[in-house]
């Protein structure tokens, strides 16, 4: 009798268990974090609640390798979670963020063996904001071990992991979901559930791949009435604008781990996406973020007039002051520009290089103030080949071919005796010893070209202004080098070239045929242009428009002094 109630009972439990579908296959194809790493990653995770400030609440970040990428988080790979940047969009006064994830984690495995130290360092008014799911894949009884049973039904699965014989009830996804969302309520908190970061990959309609955890989280969302904010579709909505050469740079190594745009895109995403929410739910953390508006110049348009943006240098953007002092060509484009038919913004910014143009995000505000019919001026080469992982940190790689490398920030001879160096902030806002992938002068220049097409404007790129040196009687010019890889990137991109550079050049061999003749037009040293010198930038870059049959040139002055 025993013996059929035994039989009786196993045939039972198959039954239920082929019920369970089948788990998901990893399409990710990378390796990431495995238990056996955790020790080591765990040295670079937030002891849970540490980061509180007095009674100010936490948010509490629940994730994978998306959110926090390498063992360490810290970019040595050149990948980077958005976990990293989402705590630019809260007001640390008001809440500290915690980025508790770790790669390699799936909603089960998360839940077994890290969930339980930070669940008990929630308090009531702390944050949770749950967006796991890229690992949920795989076995469910071996090697990681880590699937999830797919949707948001009831069913379980009880199994005997092959490697060390443990016993594991396995959850669907939706179930694994719930118990998060159980759990912090039970302390007090507010749980959200957020759908996972797009990978880059595409439909057969040529737009990137929409995640079915999206629909799941939704529905166990709508059931148990916590927030949602679908982070997969904001961020997949924005690549698909992209397009596949800039969707590209937004990933690293492989097709579902980010690169610095990456991580700071998705992290913008999931920041717009709690702030877009009429869930009333959200107000109270609502009411703790920051930055969550778009960096754009005060502009105010009139209907058809267009805006040119020049962007650059010390060259380009000086002291711009004093008559008897430095000024670079962009504060005087109102000598060839009609601002009638035109309206000017000099968007440049003296030392900067490509690289740091864009790290300290000059070049956003510039992209995020873009209309259709717009033009934006690239100049860009004083600064740029200069050393890569020394202060100032502005160096690009010496080439106009698409190129990258993961340099490690150093410090300067002068600071290696400072106490603490590694900790210190520098005037570049880079830390010392953080990691940077930097990328090819001819890159950066492609990314700013194709961002300005994106939005509908027209990119001119404009060559360096000459230097007051004169090898062998002639102005100097940088053709073997700068000269080279512009013309690489105008045949690369077909974009419009101003070649300033010995445009000034010229003007300078034929009107002063000497270094101090040409003193004049500079001043204090051999770069940077007088009020005099300026004007002469901004006719060469006139009369290189001109020349070109611009469709810019329509708005220069008819007749330029």
């Amino acid at each position: 009798m025993k013996r059929i109630l035994f039989l009786l009972l196993a045939s039972a439990v198959l039954s239920a268990q082929a019920q369970v579908a089948e788990a998901p296959k990893d399409v990710n194809g990378v390796v990431d974090n495995t238990p056996d790493s955790i020790a080591k990653a765990l040295t670079a995770r937030p002891v849970p609640g540490s980061s509180r400030v007095g009674n100010n609440p936490v948010l509490f970040l629940i994730g994978n390798s998306t959110m926090r990428t390498g063992t360490m988080g810290n970019g040595n790979n050149g990948q980077w979670g958005w976990g990293y940047y989402a705590h630019e969009y809260f007001d640390p006064t008001k809440i500290t963020v915690e980025n508790q994830a770790l790669g390699g984690m799936s909603s089960r495995t998360f839940y077994n063996k890290l969930w339980q130290p930070i669940k008990q360092a929630i308090r009531p008014g702390d944050w949770v904001i749950i967006s796991i799911g890229h690992n949920d894949n795989g076995p469910y009884d071996e090697g990681r071990a880590r699937a999830s049973i797919p949707g948001v039904g009831d069913e379980t699965l009880d199994v005997v992991i092959k490697e060390t014989g443990e016993h594991e009830t396995v959850y669907t996804y939706g179930g694994y979901m719930r118990k998060y969302i159980n759990d912090v309520r039970a302390q007090g908190g507010y749980p959200i559930l957020m759908s996972l970061t797009p990978r880059n990959a595409y439909d057969d309609n040529g737009k990137i791949i929409r995640k079915p955890h999206t629909q799941w989280q939704m529905q166990v969302a709508a059931e148990e009435g916590v927030p949602f904010v679908d982070l997969n579709e904001i961020s997949a909505q924005k690549l698909d604008k992209y397009g596949p050469w800039k969707t590209d740079y937004h990933f690293f190594l492989d097709k579902i781990h980010t690169s610095r745009f990456g991580a700071m895109m998705n992290a913008r995403s999931a920041a717009e996406g709690l702030m877009a929410s009429h869930n009333p739910a959200l107000n109270p953390l609502k009411a703790m973020m920051r930055n969550v508006e778009l960096p754009v110049y005060d502009i105010t348009r009139t209907d058809g007039k267009p805006v040119v943006f020049i962007t650059g240098d010390s060259t380009v953007k000086n002291k711009d002051k004093d008559e008897d002092d430095m000024w670079g060509w962009g504060s005087v484009a109102n000598t060839v520009f009609d601002e009638t038919k035109i309206d000017i913004v000099n968007a440049a910014m003296a030392g900067r290089s490509c690289r740091t143009y864009l790290n300290e995000g000059r070049w956003e505000k510039v992209y995020n103030s873009l209309k259709p019919g717009d033009f934006v001026l690239i100049q860009f080469g004083h600064n740029d080949i200069s050393p890569i992982d020394k202060p100032k940190y502005r160096g690009a790689i010496a080439t106009a071919d698409d190129s990258c490398h993961v340099y490690r920030m150093q410090a300067a001879k002068e600071d290696l005796t400072k106490q603490n160096v590694i900790d210190q902030k520098l005037k570049s806002n880079t830390l010392v010893g953080s990691y940077e992938v930097v990328f090819s002068f001819g890159w950066y220049l492609k990314k700013f070209i194709q961002d300005v097409r994106e939005k509908g404007a027209t990119p001119i790129l404009v060559s360096l202004t000459p230097r007051n040196e004169w090898p062998e009687g002639k102005m100097e010019r940088r053709n073997d080098s700068y000269g080279v890889w512009y013309r690489q990137v105008v045949k690369d991109t077909g974009v419009e070239f101003v070649d300033l550079h010995n445009l000034a050049a010229d003007f300078y061999d034929k009107k002063c045929g000497s270094k101090e003749k040409a003193n004049k037009y500079f001043k204090k040293d051999h770069t940077h242009t007088s009020l005099l010198g300026a004007k002469i930038n901004a006719k060469c870059v006139a009369q290189g428009l001109k020349a070109n049959n611009s469709p810019l040139a329509k708005y220069l002055k008819s007749k330029i002094k």
